[in-house]
């Protein structure tokens, strides 16, 4: 494989002369394939990125409703690809195996200009292999967690990938060291730092302007919400008592949108349930504080300045397997790119009624915990590339000069 086709020069030029160079209107075929709601997200600003580069891109592949919204006809539903967690996994392995089979199938049937997969590594690296030297190339959007555990991977994947995406700024030398070109675009969440409005929110929800709305995030997988949605009811039956003015908003994405919608009609006070990115958006504009799973929605609340902390729960077995594999201490990206623990994490056994109320009561006063984490968020988000190119410009334009090169 070519892995240096696109030098370590696209770091510094310019959105528009990579777009030129990667022939602007010059019809191109983009296969993508995303494996779970934050590949879709990405995906759907990949894509949007790509056509106001080249509005003659056009797209196949697999993807979610934000993808498909795009444009994107979807080989499969998305949906079959999301399982989390070690042990989780393991029911759906030959399902799996044919999806995989059937995605490098289609691949090699219409013969794209460049495949181009995100995140879902199980899934996504087992269909690059099965692409390895058919005169695709491939990128891959978001750099695996070598930094945090299976070190070798960074290696294993430098043998089939012509070029990797990475979010995090101190990821890229783990794949350059064995000679896989990648390039650090910014996580894309900066992107819509000032994208949400609290008052249509207000208006909307019926919320007067001196109501407090918490954020509650159970996550977006059957597995994380069946875990975690009866640990965050009991917070919230707690803080609703001491706090009966407030009100409780659940952001979700469609694929367990009836689990939530049906476990939040048996909360306390006002629950609020939304589906869409822009309600999602104008949800957390609103937020006065939140209660998360791990994930990108970590990076999303303090984006835009929302105190918050994590709860998060995966099966004893996974939960055991993990520990003897990471290598970090912290699982949120915040935390991560500071090197500090701003955001508290709440894992596991830690993950209790006792010990989310306590840290969520601490978080909604006005004090230290609060404006700690609101300094850290500035400092983060900066170092994410918040205020520089946007990251999907980026990935766009990484996209279309290594099709350009290959062809």
């Amino acid at each position: 494989m070519t892995n240096n086709v696109v030098s370590s020069t696209l770091d510094s030029a310019s959105s528009q002369e990579r777009a030129t160079d990667g022939g602007r209107d010059n019809p191109v075929k983009i296969m993508l394939v995303a494996g779970e709601a934050s590949g879709d997200q990405l995906g759907g600003r990949l894509m949007a990125a790509i056509k106001r580069q080249n509005p003659a891109a056009t797209f196949i592949g697999v993807g979610g409703p934000r993808m498909i919204g795009e444009g994107m006809q979807s080989l499969f539903s998305m949906n079959e690809m999301s399982v989390m967690g070690l042990a989780e996994i393991i029911p759906h392995i030959p399902r799996l195996l044919r999806r995989i089979r059937e995605t490098a199938d289609f691949a090699l049937l219409e013969r794209p200009d460049i495949v181009v997969t995100i995140d879902a590594p199980d899934f996504s690296f087992r269909v690059g292999k099965r692409l390895a030297n058919k005169g695709i190339p491939l990128v891959h959007y978001v750099a695996p967690s070598v930094w945090a555990w299976r070190p070798g991977r960074a290696r294993k994947i430098a043998k089939f990938l012509d070029h990797l995406l990475a979010l995090l700024p101190f990821e890229p030398p783990y794949f350059e060291k064995e000679g896989l070109a990648t390039t650090f675009i910014g996580h894309s969440a900066v992107e819509e730092r000032h994208g949400g409005y609290a008052q249509r929110f207000r208006t909307t929800h019926g919320l007067d302007e001196h109501q407090k709305v918490i954020a509650i995030l159970p996550g977006s997988r059957h597995s994380e919400v069946g875990r975690l949605l009866p640990v965050f009811r009991e917070v919230v039956t707690r803080l609703h008592r001491d706090h009966p003015d407030y009100a409780f908003v659940v952001p979700t994405v469609s694929k367990v949108e009836d689990v939530v919608r049906q476990a939040v009609l048996e909360w306390p006070g006002k629950g609020i349930v939304v589906s869409t990115d822009q309600e999602r958006r104008d949800a957390f504009s609103s937020a006065h504080a939140a209660l998360a799973a791990s994930g990108t929605v970590s990076l999303e609340l303090g984006i835009v300045g929302v105190p918050h902390i994590i709860g998060y729960r995966v099966s004893p077995t996974s939960a055991w397997i993990a520990r003897r594999l990471l290598k970090v201490d912290t699982v949120t990206i915040i935390n991560l790119v500071l090197g500090r623990k701003l955001v508290p994490e709440y894992l596991q056994e830690d993950c209790t009624p006792d010990r989310l109320y306590a840290a969520m009561t601490a978080l909604i006063m006005e004090g230290p915990d609060r404006t700690t984490q609101q300094a850290g968020f500035d400092e983060a988000t900066t170092l994410l590339g918040f205020g520089q190119e946007p990251p999907s410009d980026k990935a766009a334009s990484v996209v279309l000069q290594v099709a350009s090169a290959h062809r």
